[in-house]
């Protein structure tokens, strides 16, 4: 069955930097677009980044335009998300997706807060 299991949350100072990490298995990764979405307390789920099959193209919610990057590696069959300049804001839990098929991961907590 499809797994997501992601990896690299926790507890960072305002203009500190994170990197996610999503382990993909149960599907054939190389051929899926991949998506990193969040959540913050209160709000709905927010699209972050996707990045295509071979990583040619990437896309970004303006709110982390400059400061997230989203990659691949299809031979690890993983997804990142590498965060710098984290801000306040950018606390919550963020979730790796299959962009098209819709497969969620079960989350890892983010929390910016000096």
């Amino acid at each position: 069955q499809v797994q997501l299991v992601e990896s690299g949350g926790g507890l960072v100072q305002p203009g500190g930097s994170l990197r996610l990490s999503c382990a993909a298995s149960g599907f054939t990764f190389s051929s899926s677009a991949m998506s990193w979405y969040r959540q913050a307390p209160g709000k709905g789920r927010e699209l972050v980044a996707v990045i295509t099959t071979t990583g040619g193209s990437t896309n970004y919610a303006d709110s982390v335009k400059g400061r997230f990057t989203i990659s691949r590696d299809n031979a690890k069959s993983t997804v990142y998300l590498q965060m710098n300049s984290l801000k306040p804001e950018d606390t919550a839990v963020y979730y790796c997706r299959t962009y098209y098929t819709g497969y969620w991961g079960q989350g890892t907590q983010v929390t910016v807060s000096s």
